[in-house]
């Protein structure tokens, strides 16, 4: 059964805080909430929780995975940027969009799309994501919590529960959830693409 923890949405409880980064250290897989909506997050080295995240979004191996960052010097460790594309990106961050860029060595090939070779990124301006990461000291891997058969994602944390009790170990209740998932920029192949039209202005990439 789920733990459903609720933390401050403005003023995080630490305490509350490092509960949820014991959680992903000892291999758990979360439901939390983003300024742009609910995602599913578990640590990089986390191959299970890789494969709980497709199960339970019925997705297959080609599905871009998120690293969630906590600044641009973290984000530009798995990511390969070229100058325009480094105006572009730190321009719109933090915020409600995903990037689909080349990836780093940094990022194990398992979690790179087994064909293009990417990966997604993003920086979320929300604060209890934020503290997360602060404390987790790395990205969260991460993907957007749209269950199937659901247009719209879930958005407060005991409807969450409620579809994932025995799929999830912790569910945040953050109370400032987006409704939208994020606006998604494909980058790889240098110009921008928006693959996803979500919660962030897509008119800046056009």
């Amino acid at each position: 059964m789920a733990t459903l923890l609720e933390i401050h949405p403005v003023d995080p409880q630490p305490r509350l805080v490092s509960q949820v980064v014991d959680v992903l250290r000892d291999g758990g897989l979360i439901a939390y909430p983003t300024d742009a909506c609910y995602a599913l997050g578990a640590v990089i080295g986390n191959q299970q929780a890789k494969e709980r995240i497709l199960a339970i979004r019925h997705l297959d191996e080609r599905h871009d995975f998120t690293f969630v960052c906590r600044d641009f010097a973290q984000l530009g460790q798995f990511v390969r940027l070229s100058n325009p594309v480094f105006r572009a990106v730190k321009a719109a961050t933090p915020g409600p969009y995903t990037f689909i860029l080349p990836a780093s060595p940094e990022v194990p090939r398992r979690l790179q799309h087994p064909r293009k070779r990417t990966v997604g990124v993003r920086i979320p301006q929300h604060r209890i994501t934020q503290a997360i990461l602060e404390e987790l000291g790395e990205p969260l891997l991460s993907s957007t919590l749209l269950l199937p058969g659901h247009e719209e994602p879930l958005s407060t944390g005991f409807e969450v529960r409620e579809e994932l009790d025995h799929l999830v170990e912790l569910v945040i209740d953050g109370d400032a959830t987006g409704r939208e998932p994020t606006t998604v920029v494909d980058f790889s192949s240098g110009s921008p693409e928006v693959v996803r039209v979500g919660s962030g202005d897509p008119a800046r990439f056009s």
